[in-house]
């Protein structure tokens, strides 16, 4: 599952790819950007732009509702059913291309000697060159990974094409 995310869901965008899923951010994209990548890559538009939204007709997307990216992340991963599909550290931040496995010995030129001793595997992204290891921020990133996969949202709306009117709250 590939998903485009709009500006002001950065750290949601972030956070997709610490959790193994293909989500493009480009901080400064425009709409029409954001739009045409959506289709052209076949990609699930999520939004917090009530304007974006509904400039997306036709295009799957799903509406980011709450303005805190844990609840962002979860709300994301319940929609779309995600949950079993994790593969945490497996994406490069930087660049969003899937990570290769390297063995210790590769990664001798490519880290410090005090990682290379200590660290026990490491990956490198094939489009940066970006090589990364598990060190005390994979175990505090796996906390949190933990925390939010044990998240469950009790109402999920799903994803969705276009909003439809809750008669309760008078929105569309």
């Amino acid at each position: 599952m590939k998903f485009v995310v709009d500006c002001m869901l950065g750290k949601l965008g972030k956070w997709l790819r610490i959790l193994g899923f293909d989500a493009l951010y480009m901080n400064k994209a425009e709409d029409g950007d954001l739009l045409l990548l959506a289709g052209r890559e076949n990609r699930i538009l999520l939004t917090k732009d009530h304007e974006l939204l509904r400039s997306a007709a036709g295009l799957p997307c799903l509406f980011i509702e709450s303005d805190f990216w844990p609840e962002q992340l979860v709300q994301v991963l319940d929609a779309f059913k995600l949950r079993g599909k994790v593969r945490p550290h497996s994406r490069c931040l930087a660049c969003n291309v899937g990570l290769r496995r390297i063995p210790k010995k590769s990664a001798r030129n490519l880290v410090p000697p005090f990682v290379l001793a200590r660290a026990s595997s490491f990956a490198s992204c094939p489009a940066c060159g970006r090589v990364f290891w598990p060190g005390t921020h994979f175990r505090d990133m796996d906390r949190t990974i933990d925390g939010i996969l044990g998240k469950r949202k009790v109402r999920s709306k799903g994803p969705v094409e276009k909003r439809k009117k809750d008669p309760r709250s008078g929105e569309g």
